[in-house]
């Protein structure tokens, strides 16, 4: 979190890691602080401001994109040539133990408590879910893995 001029900006979900075969991006990005990004490889680079940017608003932030992103469109072509998984968290009913339950037993109240799970979709799973569906579990989409070999096969 940075503070300047009575300004609050949020940096949590705004990162760049690589591995030898995956790049991983914080979803709180917007395409314009993709391109603006040092650690941001050239290649995609390229490849935002040549194919999604004719497409999408570049405020238009990671999470948006592919939290309501479509089969069948451009963006998603895009997005499957370059081997994108998502990393999303779910709400999920999780149950205590009976032993600690307590008054709650008694008094007839659910014990069911709500905690969120993180689960890795590929793109066409994620495409596939409908939007009622994503709010209904609460869905949050925390990062983008881009594949390198996806990457490099794409060809400008």
């Amino acid at each position: 979190m940075k503070i300047t001029e009575s300004v609050t900006r949020y940096d949590d979900f705004k990162y760049v890691l690589q591995d030898v075969g995956s790049l991983y991006l914080g979803a709180g990005f917007s395409y314009e602080e993709l391109l603006s990004e040092e650690r941001v490889p050239f290649k995609l680079k390229a490849i935002l401001s040549r194919y999604v940017l004719k497409e999408a608003a570049p405020e238009t932030t990671l999470e948006s994109q592919f939290y309501y992103l479509e089969e069948g469109t451009f963006l998603y072509e895009v997005f499957s040539q370059l081997k994108i998984q998502v990393k999303v968290q779910e709400q999920v009913i999780k149950k205590r133990p009976h032993r600690f339950l307590g008054k709650e037993a008694s008094g007839g109240k659910s014990a069911d408590q709500y905690a969120y799970q993180e689960r890795v979709y590929s793109l066409k799973e994620l495409a596939g879910i409908n939007l009622a569906r994503k709010k209904a579990c609460g869905m949050l989409v925390r990062e983008i893995v881009v594949s390198k070999l996806g990457m490099m096969t794409f060809s400008l």
